[in-house]
């Protein structure tokens, strides 16, 4: 059995949700369905400018997944120009992203409502110097590896970055988890 899809973070919802070649009736066009999580992979890569490790962080998927949703996004968008189709986007699979930001010169904090965050500025001073999180920051929680209080990723058991150890953020427990060791 499959692994169910992991929903994706998008960060905005496009208020243009359909293209189409003018001069061209729409009963005569073939669509092309481009999905908001697809678009938000394009956002972040291609308009922002950001790194893929960052798109996906952003995303909460892993850099392969990220990739891999960023090829389908851009070879739809290729069809849709190159043979004449119509651009729908619409569905799936995806969660609006709550973020908070924080402005580093006055402090002021502040909850994402439907703007663009392609270049969010404070709404008291104006600043662009402001950081995001996905959950308030009063409600931040550091979670070490294996799911539990600590650190984040690191070093554990002698070993760097977290790699083969603990479930973190999207990851199984893997083999062994909940097991007892020992007599």
């Amino acid at each position: 059995m499959p692994r169910p899809v992991k929903p994706r973070w998008v960060e905005f919802s496009p208020g243009v949700t359909y293209f189409k070649p003018a001069g061209v009736r729409m009963r005569d066009l073939e669509e092309v369905v481009l999905g908001l999580d697809e678009v938000e992979a394009i956002r972040l890569k291609d308009l922002i400018g950001l790194d893929q490790e960052q798109c996906a962080e952003r995303m909460g998927i892993a850099q392969s997944t990220f990739q891999r949703v960023l090829t389908i996004a851009r070879n739809k968008i290729a069809s849709a120009l190159i043979e004449g189709k119509a651009l729908r986007v619409e569905g799936g699979n995806y969660l609006i992203s709550p973020l908070f930001f924080t402005c580093t010169k006055c402090g002021s904090e502040w909850k994402n409502e439907d703007r663009n965050l392609s270049e969010p500025a404070c709404p008291e001073c104006g600043c662009k110097d402001v950081v995001g999180a996905r959950v308030h920051p009063d409600q931040l929680q550091t979670v070490g590896p294996g799911g539990g209080p600590g650190g984040g990723r690191g070093r554990r058991n002698g070993h760097r970055h977290g790699h083969g150890h603990g479930n973190g953020p999207g990851r199984s427990p893997g083999p062994g988890f909940g097991r007892r060791r020992g007599p």
